[in-house]
């Protein structure tokens, strides 16, 4: 079978240590086995200083992202630059007629994401979004042990991604921190994901959401942080806490806090570092830990069958396109239309917002 070969534009920090070599699996002390459906067959950025990491990694670098465009070979274009690019990129790929996957968001407006999508889906072209903490073992146990009742019912999910960052004058000029953007700060960067779990873990859209800003402590130009609250289409309820300025001590407490806490009639079920970049591999940082309590017990979960989730994020948009059933981008599309609606539902005082 032919390989799907894909071509990286914007090969920052995510897309070398995480995209690179933990989605293509390049880092070969960690990841000794081929993927059988898709390759990392190039690379690109704006800063040429990348081009030795990349180099490094054995990928062809290409000087612009038109010339990895231009290139038949390459099937598809992973998209891994600032928010603000990723649609006008995204777009100039189809066109070319390459599939695509974007970093979140897909776009920065509805109307962005909805132009992408009609396109794509009118020319059999896949595209979706890494929102790839739904491919975690540990929130899919989660998902199932909800679905088993295992703590009553009326379960009530408190998720949180909060950490310190952008203090730093140097660290603040960073686009993900002094742009005025919507789609750009914590409820976008780290709301998304949070939003997007919500969704994955009860299997049920949200319905409509409360979000208040956090009170301002950096110096930085999007929101330092918030707290939304939602309800979900059958009823259940819960809510959601990002932030940027809010130290969580060292790397263990950092890590662990990004997670959730769901509580029934009967039980709780915790979920330490289960919403951040981490698969439940036995070489990472720190463990993911997933616990269920109820009166009578406390158990901790630990998982050994684990797929990497950044593999598994890429893997479902080859076979897409390998078996020929397209990706939609609603994903993309739902997940922006809930992140603007916090952001209704902000400067207007926290009112109710309907999605």
């Amino acid at each position: 079978m032919e390989k799907i070969q894909y071509g990286i534009v914007g090969f920052g920090e995510i897309a070398e240590n995480r995209i690179a070599k933990e989605g293509f699996a390049l880092d070969k002390n960690r990841f000794n086995q081929a993927l059988p459906s898709f390759m990392l067959a190039g690379a690109t950025d704006l800063n040429q200083g990348r081009k030795e990491g990349a180099k490094a990694l054995g990928i062809r670098w290409y000087e612009t992202y038109q010339q990895l465009l231009e290139n038949p070979k390459i099937d598809a274009i992973y998209i891994t630059t600032s928010n603000a690019t990723h649609f006008p990129i995204a777009m100039e790929a189809l066109k070319a007629g390459k599939h695509v996957i974007t970093e979140n968001p897909i776009a920065t407006t509805i109307e962005e994401a909805e132009e992408l999508i009609n396109y794509a889906t009118g020319h059999n072209l896949s595209v979706s979004v890494n929102l790839m903490m739904t491919k975690n073992a540990y929130n899919h146990k989660t998902r199932e042990l909800l679905k088993q009742e295992a703590i009553g019912k009326n379960p009530y999910a408190v998720l949180h991604m909060e950490f310190h960052c952008g203090k730093d004058p140097i660290e603040a000029a960073f686009w993900r921190y002094f742009k005025k953007n919507e789609t750009e700060g914590p409820i976008s960067e780290l709301g998304g994901h949070c939003l997007d779990m919500a969704e994955f873990l009860f299997q049920k859209k949200i319905k409509s959401v409360h979000c208040t800003y956090y009170p301002k402590t950096l110096d930085i130009g999007v929101e330092d942080g918030a707290v939304i609250s939602y309800e979900l289409e059958n009823g259940i309820k819960g809510s959601i806490r990002v932030g940027f300025n809010q130290p969580r001590g060292g790397l263990l407490g950092t890590l662990h806090n990004l997670g959730y806490e769901i509580y029934g009639n009967d039980g709780i079920i915790r979920g330490y570092g289960t919403l951040f970049q981490l698969s439940g591999h036995p070489d990472e940082p720190v463990p993911i830990k997933l616990e269920l309590q109820n009166p009578e017990l406390c158990k901790s979960f630990c998982l050994t069958d684990v797929e990497n989730i950044y593999q598994a994020q890429i893997a479902e948009h080859a076979d897409s396109i390998i078996n020929k059933h397209p990706l939609d981008g609603s994903q993309g599309l739902r997940n922006i239309k809930l992140v603007l609606a916090c952001h209704e539902s902000a400067q207007a005082d926290g009112k109710e917002v309907f999605i």
